[in-house]
């Protein structure tokens, strides 16, 4: 194996926005079966996130619109991703930038929208680390009422979909009709479901899978509190209009247990940082391909990284205080890989 590939020609940039899109793809596992697991890394954007693209979305459309004029003011209910790519974009543009968080939020996070400039307003200053849906987007609705702000209201703003439509195209040029499974964390809905809608017409024979937390409602089943980030509905939030379940063949639930632990088995297996939700899409993922037909491909959404999550997930104390810490997830999926595996990702 060359370690060290030749350095190919790159493009000059002089925006950091120019740099979103056309994140790598790599190989996790490839089955006996002649199926195989394919990351698409979203972590590989500026700050880290797939979510940049459609705060760039919800801007270039608000600004064609004339929503949204030079040096204005943008408000945002975000738990963090979405708010780090709009604090981002509102740094390179001119505008001022308010991002209603809970505590919910990673640390990492919200330094990094103040970073960026952004103003932080808390739902909850005195409360714990709960989320707080609901409560944010009824605050961002009302100073962006009050004050001639524009909310760009990620949950029901057709932009979020729109901007995943690049992600399709991507995924069609690399994978053309050998693409069968599409793979991914249901949030707002708009990354999955915006890129399924322009892939199912140019492959029919396209299953989609979604996965939220166990405690999010947009699948049904009890409510209840749940820790991982940036996906989900949780209770006494509406289900966001991009929640596709016409485009929806599976929708599968995922433990906060399982979804960090396994983040924390392929940190260590693989040298692979993912973020918590990203963790949980995975488990799911490698339990399904199993029983999925032979020779599947299946393409794994990963939203954001790992590095965000360094004083939670990957924290064995911040682990360890909420009854997270589960080893056995670690061994269920050492196990079921080496059922499948023809070859895993190629160890140095």
């Amino acid at each position: 194996m060359d370690r060290h590939p030749s350095r190919q020609s790159q493009h000059v940039v002089t925006r950091v926005s120019q740099l979103i899109g056309n994140t790598p793809m790599l190989q996790l596992l490839s089955t006996r079966f002649g199926s195989r697991i394919l990351l698409k890394l979203e972590q590989c954007n500026p700050t880290g996130s797939a979510k940049i693209r459609m705060a760039r979305q919800m801007l270039d459309e608000a600004e064609q619109q004339g929503l949204l004029r030079p040096g204005g003011w943008v408000i945002e209910s975000t738990s963090g991703n979405t708010g780090m790519g709009l604090a981002l974009l509102a740094a390179e543009r001119g505008y001022r930038f308010t991002a209603v968080v809970d505590h919910h939020a990673a640390k990492d996070k919200i330094r990094a929208m103040q970073a960026y400039g952004a103003e932080l307003i808390y739902v909850n200053e005195h409360g714990g680390d709960a989320l707080a849906t609901a409560d944010r987007e009824a605050l961002a609705e009302s100073l962006a009422t009050g004050h001639g702000a524009y909310w760009t209201e990620q949950h029901n703003n057709p932009a979020n979909g729109n901007a995943y439509s690049h992600v399709a195209q991507e995924l069609l040029d690399t994978l053309g009709e050998d693409l069968t499974h599409l793979v991914g964390a249901v949030g707002t809905g708009g990354s999955l479901f915006g890129t399924a809608r322009v892939l199912k017409p140019r492959l029919p024979r396209l299953r989609v899978i979604g996965v939220e937390p166990e405690g999010s409602i947009a699948f049904g089943g009890p409510g209840g509190p749940y820790y991982q980030s940036g996906t989900g509905t949780p209770p006494g939030a509406a289900i966001g209009s991009l929640v596709d379940y016409d485009a929806l063949d599976e929708g599968l639930k995922v433990s906060d247990r399982q979804a960090f632990n396994t983040a924390r088995y392929l940190a260590r297996r693989y040298a692979l940082l993912v973020g918590g939700s990203a963790g949980g899409v995975l488990y799911q993922a490698i339990r399904r391909i199993g029983s999925a037909p032979p020779g599947s491909t299946f393409v794994v959404l990963i939203c954001d990284g790992g590095e965000k999550y360094l004083d939670t997930v990957f924290n064995d104390d911040w682990m360890r205080e909420r009854d997270l810490l589960d080893p056995a997830v670690g061994e269920e999926l050492e196990q079921l890989i080496e059922q499948l595996s023809e070859q895993s990702m190629e160890q140095p």
